[in-house]
């Protein structure tokens, strides 16, 4: 029975840190950090990583000022060195894997909204669910291309500096937040994901409302899908967000048609997730003008007149 006990062949401590060792191996020519003109791949990802400088294993402290590609390599540096992400000094060291899945990873602190100061001890072990949790609850494929318009300083942005090395995505880095640069990366480079608290979506949403589309991106993406004949995209009443996309679709004569369900599926694997429709609406035919046009001011009416969903769907 002794053969049975833990042992470094059957039992590893569960840790975030192996998924910058395997994307380097998977997805290593693949791109891993775009910031500005500078394009760095999973292997040279790696190889960064591995040099950091720091003047001991103890108890270190960062400080997380932008989502730049340094402060996405600090988030695979501080742990290897069996020290508690928190600033750096300077000199190298090799990458040590924690003996105890349960050692502190992270120390976060914050003075929240009653500024009264408060601070979180995260353990390679939790930091490892709360990722795994992260990527399975929002569906995100492998090679996502995700956008840094969440700060990495909140919560290690959400888990995401490290899961996205565990599906080989793209990180897309911002120095601040910025809209019109936000919606000029996502059109430049195909984002597909992005976090953001409801006061960002809505920062973007009310840049959007002063500008020219980019290229109706909602409305293209529905009409690659083979049995959308018609499409236009409106805003809906919400409560919990103002207004959500509403998508009015006429489809092409078809023996099967796909639900509400299946197009915004298919919508939320081409789309940043606050621009996939949370309504869909099926109709024989979209009101034209006499021209031909959509006529989006009507279908705006109908979409008022429905009224906020009873369940936000976020």
């Amino acid at each position: 029975m002794d053969q049975l006990k833990p042992s470094p062949a059957n039992s590893s401590p569960l840790t975030p840190l192996g998924f910058l060792e395997r994307a380097a191996t998977v997805y290593g020519d693949c791109p891993s950090v775009v910031y500005n003109t500078t394009t760095y791949t999973w292997s040279l990802h790696a190889r960064s990583s591995s040099k950091p400088s720091l003047s001991s294993r103890r108890i270190s402290s960062l400080h997380f000022s932008s989502s730049s590609p340094m402060i996405r390599s600090h988030h695979h540096q501080t742990p290897f060195v069996s020290t508690t992400l928190t600033k750096v000094w300077s000199r190298k060291f090799e990458w040590v894997r924690p003996e105890n899945e349960w050692d502190p990873m992270i120390l976060n602190y914050t003075s929240g909204t009653t500024s009264a100061p408060k601070g979180v001890v995260h353990t390679h072990r939790g930091t490892f669910f709360t990722i795994l949790d992260g990527l399975l609850d929002w569906s995100v494929p492998k090679q996502p291309v995700y956008l840094w318009t969440l700060a990495m300083f909140h919560v290690n942005g959400w888990g995401f500096s490290w899961g996205m090395a565990a599906v080989g995505g793209t990180n897309i880095c911002l120095r601040k937040f910025d809209a019109p640069i936000i919606y000029r990366l996502i059109e430049k480079h195909n984002v597909t994901h992005m976090c953001g608290a409801p006061v960002v979506l809505n920062m973007l949403t009310n840049y959007s409302n002063n500008l020219k589309p980019l290229k109706s991106p909602v409305e293209s993406v529905l009409y690659t899908h083979p049995a959308v004949n018609e499409a236009a995209v409106v805003a809906r009443p919400d409560e919990y967000w103002g207004e959500t996309p509403c998508a009015f679709l006429s489809l092409k004569e078809l023996t099967q048609k796909p639900s509400e369900k299946e197009i915004i599926e298919f919508c939320r694997a081409k789309l940043p997730h606050y621009m996939v429709p949370k309504t869909v609406v099926f109709k024989d035919e979209l009101p034209k003008t006499s021209t031909g046009k959509i006529r989006k001011f009507e279908l705006r009416q109908i979409a008022k007149a429905m009224g906020a969903p009873t369940i936000s769907r976020i």
